[in-house]
Protein backbone atom coordinates (compact mmCIF):
# COMPACT_ATOMS: atom_id res chain seq x y z
CA UNK A 1 0.00 0.00 0.00
CA UNK A 2 1.40 3.44 -0.95
CA UNK A 3 1.96 6.21 1.57
CA UNK A 4 -0.94 8.27 0.16
CA UNK A 5 -3.23 5.23 0.34
CA UNK A 6 -2.29 4.70 3.97
CA UNK A 7 -3.08 8.34 4.71
CA UNK A 8 -6.56 7.81 3.27
CA UNK A 9 -7.29 5.18 5.95
CA UNK A 10 -6.96 7.68 8.81
CA UNK A 11 -9.97 8.67 10.90
CA UNK A 12 -11.63 12.01 10.18
CA UNK A 13 -9.59 14.07 12.64
CA UNK A 14 -6.28 12.50 11.58
CA UNK A 15 -7.22 12.94 7.92
CA UNK A 16 -7.67 16.67 8.45
CA UNK A 17 -4.33 16.99 10.23
CA UNK A 18 -2.60 14.90 7.56
CA UNK A 19 -4.17 17.14 4.91
CA UNK A 20 -2.79 20.22 6.65
CA UNK A 21 0.67 18.65 6.86
CA UNK A 22 0.67 17.72 3.19
CA UNK A 23 -0.46 21.22 2.23
CA UNK A 24 2.40 22.78 4.21
CA UNK A 25 4.91 20.43 2.57
CA UNK A 26 3.52 21.18 -0.88
CA UNK A 27 3.72 24.94 -0.27
CA UNK A 28 7.42 24.66 0.59
CA UNK A 29 8.08 22.67 -2.57
CA UNK A 30 5.99 25.03 -4.71
CA UNK A 31 7.88 28.00 -3.26
CA UNK A 32 11.24 26.44 -4.04
CA UNK A 33 10.05 25.61 -7.56
CA UNK A 34 8.71 29.15 -8.00
CA UNK A 35 12.07 30.64 -7.01
CA UNK A 36 13.80 28.29 -9.44
CA UNK A 37 11.33 29.25 -12.18
CA UNK A 38 11.88 32.98 -11.62
CA UNK A 39 15.62 32.36 -11.87
CA UNK A 40 15.16 30.54 -15.18
CA UNK A 41 12.83 33.08 -16.84
CA UNK A 42 15.58 35.69 -16.51
CA UNK A 43 17.27 33.82 -19.38
CA UNK A 44 14.56 31.70 -21.03
CA UNK A 45 11.00 32.46 -22.07
CA UNK A 46 7.98 31.47 -20.02
CA UNK A 47 6.97 29.12 -22.84
CA UNK A 48 10.30 27.29 -22.63
CA UNK A 49 9.99 26.99 -18.87
CA UNK A 50 6.48 25.56 -19.12
CA UNK A 51 7.40 23.09 -21.85
CA UNK A 52 10.72 21.76 -20.50
CA UNK A 53 9.39 21.64 -16.95
CA UNK A 54 6.36 19.67 -18.14
CA UNK A 55 8.54 17.33 -20.21
CA UNK A 56 10.56 16.40 -17.13
CA UNK A 57 7.45 15.98 -15.00
CA UNK A 58 5.65 13.77 -17.53
CA UNK A 59 8.73 11.55 -17.92
CA UNK A 60 8.71 10.98 -14.16
CA UNK A 61 4.97 10.32 -14.13
CA UNK A 62 4.99 8.07 -17.21
CA UNK A 63 5.47 4.74 -15.35
CA UNK A 64 2.62 5.58 -12.96
CA UNK A 65 0.45 6.78 -15.84
CA UNK A 66 1.01 3.48 -17.65
CA UNK A 67 0.27 1.46 -14.53
CA UNK A 68 -3.02 3.29 -14.01
CA UNK A 69 -3.84 3.86 -17.69
CA UNK A 70 -7.31 2.36 -17.27
CA UNK A 71 -8.24 5.26 -14.96
CA UNK A 72 -7.87 7.74 -17.83
CA UNK A 73 -10.69 6.02 -19.71
CA UNK A 74 -13.28 6.44 -16.98
CA UNK A 75 -12.90 10.02 -15.82
CA UNK A 76 -15.64 11.53 -13.68
CA UNK A 77 -17.23 14.65 -15.21
CA UNK A 78 -14.86 15.04 -18.19
CA UNK A 79 -15.89 18.64 -18.89
CA UNK A 80 -15.07 19.62 -15.31
CA UNK A 81 -11.73 17.84 -15.70
CA UNK A 82 -11.05 19.91 -18.82
CA UNK A 83 -11.96 23.12 -17.00
CA UNK A 84 -9.60 22.16 -14.19
CA UNK A 85 -6.70 21.58 -16.60
CA UNK A 86 -7.42 24.90 -18.34
CA UNK A 87 -7.44 26.81 -15.05
CA UNK A 88 -4.27 25.07 -13.91
CA UNK A 89 -2.45 25.92 -17.14
CA UNK A 90 -3.52 29.56 -17.05
CA UNK A 91 -2.58 29.85 -13.38
CA UNK A 92 0.95 28.53 -13.88
CA UNK A 93 1.54 30.66 -16.99
CA UNK A 94 0.23 33.79 -15.24
CA UNK A 95 2.46 33.21 -12.24
CA UNK A 96 5.73 32.86 -14.14
CA UNK A 97 4.83 35.69 -16.54
CA UNK A 98 4.25 37.99 -13.56
CA UNK A 99 7.62 37.02 -12.01
CA UNK A 100 9.36 38.38 -15.11
CA UNK A 101 8.29 41.88 -14.07
CA UNK A 102 7.67 41.68 -10.32
CA UNK A 103 9.66 40.41 -7.32
CA UNK A 104 8.80 36.87 -6.24
CA UNK A 105 7.40 38.01 -2.90
CA UNK A 106 5.06 40.48 -4.62
CA UNK A 107 3.65 37.85 -6.98
CA UNK A 108 3.15 35.35 -4.17
CA UNK A 109 1.43 38.03 -2.11
CA UNK A 110 -1.19 38.45 -4.83
CA UNK A 111 -1.68 34.68 -4.85
CA UNK A 112 -2.32 34.72 -1.13
CA UNK A 113 -5.67 36.36 -1.85
CA UNK A 114 -6.99 33.04 -3.18
CA UNK A 115 -7.96 31.59 0.27
CA UNK A 116 -10.49 34.41 0.54
CA UNK A 117 -12.01 33.37 -2.79
CA UNK A 118 -11.93 29.68 -1.83
CA UNK A 119 -13.56 30.24 1.55
CA UNK A 120 -16.24 32.51 0.12
CA UNK A 121 -17.15 29.98 -2.57
CA UNK A 122 -16.65 26.68 -0.72
CA UNK A 123 -19.93 27.00 1.18
CA UNK A 124 -21.86 27.72 -2.02
CA UNK A 125 -20.08 25.43 -4.47
CA UNK A 126 -19.03 22.55 -2.21
CA UNK A 127 -21.53 22.85 0.62
CA UNK A 128 -18.76 23.07 3.24
CA UNK A 129 -19.44 24.69 6.61
CA UNK A 130 -17.22 27.67 7.41
CA UNK A 131 -17.70 29.07 10.90
CA UNK A 132 -17.19 32.67 11.94
CA UNK A 133 -13.98 31.89 13.83
CA UNK A 134 -12.34 30.43 10.72
CA UNK A 135 -13.62 33.36 8.66
CA UNK A 136 -12.08 35.75 11.18
CA UNK A 137 -8.73 33.96 11.17
CA UNK A 138 -8.60 33.94 7.35
CA UNK A 139 -9.47 37.64 7.15
CA UNK A 140 -6.82 38.44 9.78
CA UNK A 141 -4.32 36.48 7.69
CA UNK A 142 -5.32 38.45 4.61
CA UNK A 143 -4.77 41.69 6.54
CA UNK A 144 -1.25 40.42 7.16
CA UNK A 145 -0.89 39.97 3.40
CA UNK A 146 -1.97 43.57 2.81
CA UNK A 147 0.53 44.83 5.38
CA UNK A 148 3.32 42.85 3.73
CA UNK A 149 2.26 44.03 0.26
CA UNK A 150 2.21 47.75 1.16
CA UNK A 151 -0.34 48.73 -1.55
CA UNK A 152 0.95 51.36 -3.97
CA UNK A 153 0.47 52.52 -7.54
CA UNK A 154 2.41 49.44 -8.69
CA UNK A 155 -0.34 47.13 -7.39
CA UNK A 156 -2.61 48.17 -10.28
CA UNK A 157 -0.01 47.55 -13.01
CA UNK A 158 -0.77 44.99 -15.71
CA UNK A 159 1.78 42.47 -14.29
CA UNK A 160 -0.06 42.77 -10.99
CA UNK A 161 -3.38 42.18 -12.73
CA UNK A 162 -1.92 39.06 -14.37
CA UNK A 163 -0.86 37.80 -10.96
CA UNK A 164 -4.29 38.56 -9.49
CA UNK A 165 -5.98 36.76 -12.40
CA UNK A 166 -3.73 33.78 -11.73
CA UNK A 167 -4.76 33.90 -8.10
CA UNK A 168 -8.45 33.70 -9.03
CA UNK A 169 -7.74 30.79 -11.36
CA UNK A 170 -5.87 29.07 -8.54
CA UNK A 171 -8.82 29.48 -6.17
CA UNK A 172 -11.25 27.88 -8.63
CA UNK A 173 -8.67 25.16 -9.28
CA UNK A 174 -8.63 24.28 -5.57
CA UNK A 175 -12.43 24.10 -5.44
CA UNK A 176 -12.70 21.91 -8.55
CA UNK A 177 -9.95 19.59 -7.31
CA UNK A 178 -11.88 19.12 -4.07
CA UNK A 179 -15.07 18.30 -5.99
CA UNK A 180 -13.17 15.76 -8.14
CA UNK A 181 -11.79 13.87 -5.15
CA UNK A 182 -12.79 10.50 -6.65
CA UNK A 183 -10.28 11.05 -9.45
CA UNK A 184 -6.93 9.27 -8.83
CA UNK A 185 -3.99 11.50 -7.88
CA UNK A 186 -1.94 10.43 -10.88
CA UNK A 187 -4.71 11.49 -13.26
CA UNK A 188 -5.04 14.88 -11.59
CA UNK A 189 -1.31 15.57 -11.63
CA UNK A 190 -0.52 14.26 -15.13
CA UNK A 191 -3.43 16.13 -16.69
CA UNK A 192 -2.17 19.39 -15.21
CA UNK A 193 1.29 18.85 -16.67
CA UNK A 194 -0.30 17.83 -19.94
CA UNK A 195 -1.96 21.24 -20.12
CA UNK A 196 1.29 23.15 -19.49
CA UNK A 197 3.08 20.87 -21.98
CA UNK A 198 0.66 21.85 -24.76
CA UNK A 199 0.73 25.57 -23.96
CA UNK A 200 4.51 25.53 -23.61
CA UNK A 201 4.90 23.70 -26.92
CA UNK A 202 2.89 26.45 -28.62
CA UNK A 203 4.78 29.32 -27.01
CA UNK A 204 8.34 28.01 -26.69
CA UNK A 205 9.36 28.61 -30.36
CA UNK A 206 8.84 32.34 -29.69
CA UNK A 207 12.21 33.64 -28.52
CA UNK A 208 13.71 30.16 -28.15
CA UNK A 209 17.13 30.05 -26.45
CA UNK A 210 19.01 26.74 -26.66
CA UNK A 211 19.55 25.64 -23.05
CA UNK A 212 22.88 24.42 -21.71
CA UNK A 213 23.25 21.06 -19.97
CA UNK A 214 23.21 22.83 -16.61
CA UNK A 215 20.01 24.64 -17.49
CA UNK A 216 18.40 21.40 -18.64
CA UNK A 217 19.22 20.01 -15.21
CA UNK A 218 17.48 22.95 -13.57
CA UNK A 219 14.43 22.52 -15.81
CA UNK A 220 14.34 18.83 -14.84
CA UNK A 221 14.63 19.73 -11.15
CA UNK A 222 11.73 22.14 -11.50
CA UNK A 223 9.64 19.38 -13.05
CA UNK A 224 10.48 16.87 -10.31
CA UNK A 225 9.65 19.35 -7.56
CA UNK A 226 6.36 20.21 -9.25
CA UNK A 227 5.36 16.53 -9.44
CA UNK A 228 5.96 15.98 -5.74
CA UNK A 229 4.19 19.22 -4.78
CA UNK A 230 1.14 18.51 -6.95
CA UNK A 231 0.72 14.98 -5.58
CA UNK A 232 0.86 16.36 -2.04
CA UNK A 233 -1.61 19.20 -2.62
CA UNK A 234 -4.08 16.98 -4.49
CA UNK A 235 -4.07 14.40 -1.69
CA UNK A 236 -4.38 17.19 0.87
CA UNK A 237 -7.58 18.42 -0.80
CA UNK A 238 -8.97 14.89 -0.72
CA UNK A 239 -8.22 14.42 2.97
CA UNK A 240 -9.64 17.71 4.25
CA UNK A 241 -12.09 20.44 3.14
CA UNK A 242 -10.69 23.14 0.88
CA UNK A 243 -11.57 25.88 3.39
CA UNK A 244 -9.36 24.12 5.98
CA UNK A 245 -6.16 23.38 4.06
CA UNK A 246 -6.00 26.14 1.45
CA UNK A 247 -5.41 28.96 4.02
CA UNK A 248 -2.04 27.37 4.77
CA UNK A 249 -0.72 28.75 1.51
CA UNK A 250 -0.22 31.92 3.57
CA UNK A 251 3.11 30.32 4.54
CA UNK A 252 4.27 31.01 0.97
CA UNK A 253 5.12 34.59 1.95
CA UNK A 254 7.62 33.31 4.50
CA UNK A 255 9.40 31.15 1.94
CA UNK A 256 9.28 34.00 -0.59
CA UNK A 257 11.14 36.24 1.86
CA UNK A 258 13.72 33.53 2.55
CA UNK A 259 14.34 32.64 -1.11
CA UNK A 260 14.30 36.31 -2.13
CA UNK A 261 17.06 37.07 0.37
CA UNK A 262 19.18 33.99 -0.38
CA UNK A 263 18.96 34.15 -4.19
CA UNK A 264 18.51 37.84 -5.04
CA UNK A 265 19.67 39.55 -1.85
CA UNK A 266 16.28 41.13 -1.20
CA UNK A 267 16.09 42.32 2.41
CA UNK A 268 12.50 42.22 3.73
CA UNK A 269 11.08 45.42 5.13
CA UNK A 270 9.58 45.78 8.59
CA UNK A 271 6.10 45.73 7.04
CA UNK A 272 6.86 42.40 5.35
CA UNK A 273 8.07 40.87 8.61
CA UNK A 274 5.03 42.15 10.53
CA UNK A 275 2.68 40.87 7.85
CA UNK A 276 4.39 37.47 7.82
CA UNK A 277 4.04 37.22 11.61
CA UNK A 278 0.30 37.94 11.37
CA UNK A 279 -0.10 35.36 8.59
CA UNK A 280 1.69 32.68 10.60
CA UNK A 281 -0.38 33.49 13.68
CA UNK A 282 -3.64 33.15 11.75
CA UNK A 283 -2.51 29.84 10.25
CA UNK A 284 -1.58 28.44 13.66
CA UNK A 285 -4.96 29.46 15.04
CA UNK A 286 -6.74 27.60 12.24
CA UNK A 287 -4.57 24.53 12.91
CA UNK A 288 -5.37 24.53 16.65
CA UNK A 289 -9.04 25.14 15.89
CA UNK A 290 -9.06 22.09 13.62
CA UNK A 291 -7.59 19.93 16.38
CA UNK A 292 -10.59 20.83 18.54
CA UNK A 293 -13.23 20.55 15.81
CA UNK A 294 -11.86 17.19 14.68
CA UNK A 295 -13.47 15.59 17.74
CA UNK A 296 -16.94 16.81 16.97
CA UNK A 297 -17.25 17.81 13.30
CA UNK A 298 -17.62 15.28 10.47
CA UNK A 299 -15.95 15.64 7.09
CA UNK A 300 -16.41 13.88 3.80
CA UNK A 301 -14.61 10.52 3.97
CA UNK A 302 -11.54 10.64 1.69
CA UNK A 303 -11.34 8.00 -1.01
CA UNK A 304 -8.75 5.24 -0.99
Amino acid sequence: MSLFAKLSTYDERSARLAGIGLMLLSIFMFSFGDALGKFMVATYSVGQLLWLRACAALLVLLPMMWKQRAEFGRLERPWLQLLRVTLSTLEVAAFFLATVYLPLADVITYYLASPIFVTALSGIVLGEHVGWRRWTAILVGFCGVLIAMRPSAQTVSWPAMIALGGSISFAFLMLITRSLRATPDIVLASSQFGGTFLLGALLSPIGWVTPSLGSLGLFATAGLISVAALLCVNRSLKLAPASVVVPYQYSMIVWAVIFGFVVWGDVPSRATLIGAAIIIGAGLYIFLREQKLGRQEAVVNPPA
